[in-house]
């Protein structure tokens, strides 16, 4: 049977990993440039309206939050600090970065990880960061190409198809699609993958 994304709930928020629940079941993060599209696309995913508080100011998100499909608290939708944009001290950003990486290493109940990537301005050096790190510990990626009803359907072709075309040397452990929040495309393709990496207890790509 099919999860339920929707009754998705928030769980809690943490500084850091030591203060993120105890570390069994299965969680699939989301992770992305704090202008990516992240927070909406949450909210597309879950078919609710702010479960992901979005931002007019990129990079609000300081906390690992994370939310329970409904009272399942076994099952973890996480959203990841946003990166590489926020207009913080340099500082506190690094810092982000060393909880976000401890995060992605070490936390054994993560089975999949969905990196949220602007179709117009994909594959930043954060994003390929976020790719070696999933890759040292062998975590599947499904790459969503967020805000494609800015495109014209053949430049989002286009763009999704050099974007695979650069990531060949990964495609064992990676999935991309194209992705908009605003007209709810690609959802379903969306949910079929969690269900995938939910269901699955090994966290191998379905």
């Amino acid at each position: 049977m099919p999860l339920k994304y929707s009754t998705a709930r928030f769980l809690t928020s943490a500084p850091t990993l030591a203060k993120c629940p105890v570390d069994s079941g299965v969680e699939v993060a989301f992770a992305g440039r704090s202008n990516a599209g992240k927070s909406s696309a949450i909210n597309a995913i879950t078919q609710q309206k702010a479960l992901a508080r979005t931002s007019k100011t990129p990079g609000r998100t300081q906390l690992i939050n994370i939310f329970s499909l409904g009272d399942d608290v076994d099952r973890r939708l996480v959203d990841l600090p946003g990166y590489g944009y926020a207009k913080v001290p340099e500082n506190i950003k690094q810092e982000w970065q060393r909880h976000l990486s401890d995060y992605l290493h070490r936390r054994a109940s993560l089975k999949g990880l969905v990196l949220v990537m602007d179709v117009r301005h994909p594959l930043t050096e954060f994003d390929l960061d976020l790719l070696e790190v999933a890759d040292d510990r062998d975590l599947p990626v499904h790459i969503l190409l967020t805000k494609a009803d800015k495109l014209k359907k053949g430049a989002a072709k286009n763009a999704l198809q050099q974007v695979r075309s650069r990531l060949r040397e990964w495609e064992d452990l990676i999935s991309i699609q194209l992705f908009s929040s605003l007209k709810r495309q690609g959802v379903e393709d969306v949910h079929q993958r969690l269900d995938s990496w939910m269901e699955d207890e090994t966290g191998v790509a379905g």
